[in-house]
């Protein structure tokens, strides 16, 4: 997704914004994929020593070019950090309105009305597209729901 948005977001380094996005994962290749609402910080921080003691265990210009990219991440200042949040929460509702609905949970409905609107604040052209998956969301749930 970050790739294909190259023209849209001239000002910010996509190439680092896809990087971000082809790491931000990784710990989940220790831990497995908990979903968000499921995870426990005692998961959160089993997943980042695992994470932190891989990423060492790395070519020091590697590891330290990763490193580097995860504290971007965390710390939220750049727009590429943004971008990169952004797409992440996005590219999650688009999945999770192209899953069945039968395996929604019931607070996910209002849950996928809501998510990740403050995350895409900062960008019109991400609000719009928000705005976008909330319709696809919304169809979903009348065509579909069971609410």
């Amino acid at each position: 997704m970050a790739y294909m948005l190259k023209s849209e977001f001239k000002e910010v380094d996509m190439d680092r914004v896809v990087n971000m996005c082809l790491i931000h994962d990784l710990g989940e290749c220790f831990t497995g994929d908990i979903p968000t609402f499921d995870k426990t910080d005692m998961d959160r921080e089993t997943e980042d020593f695992l994470l932190k003691n891989w990423v060492k265990s790395l070519p020091e210009e590697l590891g330290t070019d990763m490193s580097d990219l995860y504290k971007e991440m965390e710390a939220q200042e750049t727009k590429e950090s943004k971008v990169y949040k952004a797409l992440d929460k996005l590219e999650a509702l688009i999945q999770h309105n192209e899953s069945p609905i039968d395996t929604w949970s019931e607070n996910e409905y209002e849950l996928n009305k809501t998510y990740a609107f403050d995350t895409v604040a900062f960008s019109d052209w991400l609000t719009e597209l928000r705005k976008e998956i909330l319709k696809d969301t919304i169809r979903k749930i009348d065509n579909e729901g069971k609410y």
